[in-house]
């Protein structure tokens, strides 16, 4: 059955990208909808942490995910590299927690979960991260986080979708309604089109809970705003990714160092502001004090789909046979896609799944 159907999927950021890239080689037909370019939003917008930036402060829930693409996200990275030549630049650096007001919760977090994150003396990451600030007492770290190139990682999607036959990539192509036969969503209707399918997966970010509403469904996804800004230093200024304060540095291989991020209820205005970027330079220079002699190369916002407790909706739509859900990942979209995406895969092809799903299905959440 699987294997002759047509998949519609809403959204070409990272989940619905990876969500194709997954079920191309199970299905019939993979179309790809994007109401504008692929991964143009959150995915490109974020700092792309291989981890959420207090693991310890989730539900069991996002833990699971995490954990799970924590340790994908190698294999994923020379996997696509070695398909596309496109390198998303999966780097492993560990990561700096500095004056944290829960650290004893985050240890006792790590031992439960046997995560290696550990107490270290501030003089070893002065030592290891020469450039950080003074002012700080005390830190944590865990050697084995990575970060991932976040727009080189839809790139490398990308190109690695658009080498298959069976998958169709429309951009620009916005969905403005479901087709319906009685309780059964049976395809999209695009701003200029109708397109049939066997199955309908929204995967469309910040935007997924507007579209669901069509449908007469409350999906609680909207977006929170979040600004970054990017500097241009030597390859090897910074060593490790640090975080105090809830702001974080974050190196990639080529000496762009990513600051970031704010967290702003704005509805949908994507608007970059004064304030912002100097409440980020402000935090840039109290990490890394060198900064305040770097040049800012980038300044950008984007929209994160928020949703309660970060808890993302993966399964089947109660009531609207056909139709499925991926999306509401909130801060950690690009760090619980790979397991988010595999579990997805296997809740729709009907195969055991890679991890309890229950707490993730839209069933009594919407």
């Amino acid at each position: 059955m699987a294997g002759q159907q047509h998949v519609v999927i809403i959204g070409g950021g990272v989940i619905g990208l990876l969500t194709a890239f997954n079920l191309a080689a199970e299905v019939g037909q993979v179309t790809l909808l994007d109401r504008s370019g692929l991964g143009q939003e959150s995915s490109w917008a974020g700092g792309g942490i291989v981890s959420p930036l207090y693991p310890w402060r989730y539900s069991p829930a996002v833990t699971a995910l995490a954990h799970w693409s924590q340790d994908f996200y190698p294999q994923l990275g020379e996997r696509l590299f070695a398909s596309t030549g496109v390198d998303p630049e999966v780097h492993t650096t560990g990561l700096y927690w500095l004056d944290l007001d829960d650290e004893a919760e985050a240890l006792a977090w790590a031992e439960r979960e046997r995560r290696p994150l550990s107490a270290v003396d501030i003089s070893a990451v002065h030592d290891a991260v020469p450039v950080m600030g003074e002012g700080y007492s005390r830190a944590i770290y865990m050697a084995d986080v990575a970060n991932v190139r976040n727009p080189r990682l839809v790139k490398s999607l990308k190109t690695a979708l658009q080498a298959l036959p069976n998958v169709t990539i429309h951009e620009q192509c916005e969905v403005v309604g479901f087709l319906r036969d009685g309780e059964r969503v049976v395809g999209v209707r695009t701003a200029t089109d109708e397109l049939r399918a066997d199955q309908v997966v929204l995967a469309a970010g910040a935007w997924s809970g507007e579209l669901l509403g069509r449908l007469g469904l409350a999906l609680p996804v909207e977006p929170v705003k979040g600004q970054m800004i990017l500097y241009k230093c030597a390859a090897d200024f910074l060593s490790s990714m640090v975080l105090a304060k809830g702001r974080y540095a974050i190196p990639r291989r080529d000496g762009h160092i990513l600051v970031g991020s704010t967290l702003e209820h704005e509805g949908f205005d994507k608007t970059p502001t004064l304030s912002a970027l100097e409440s980020l330079k402000a935090s840039a220079v109290e990490l890394i004090p060198a900064l305040a002699q770097a040049e800012v190369v980038g300044h950008w916002a984007g929209l994160r789909p928020g949703s309660p407790e970060g808890i993302p909706y993966i399964g089947r739509v109660p009531g609207f046979d056909g139709l499925w859900l991926n999306c509401g990942h909130y801060r950690n979209g690009l760090v619980l896609a790979p397991a988010s995406c595999q579990l997805f895969a296997d809740l729709l092809l009907g195969r055991e799944p890679i991890i309890n799903p229950a707490p993730y299905a839209p069933a009594g959440r919407i």
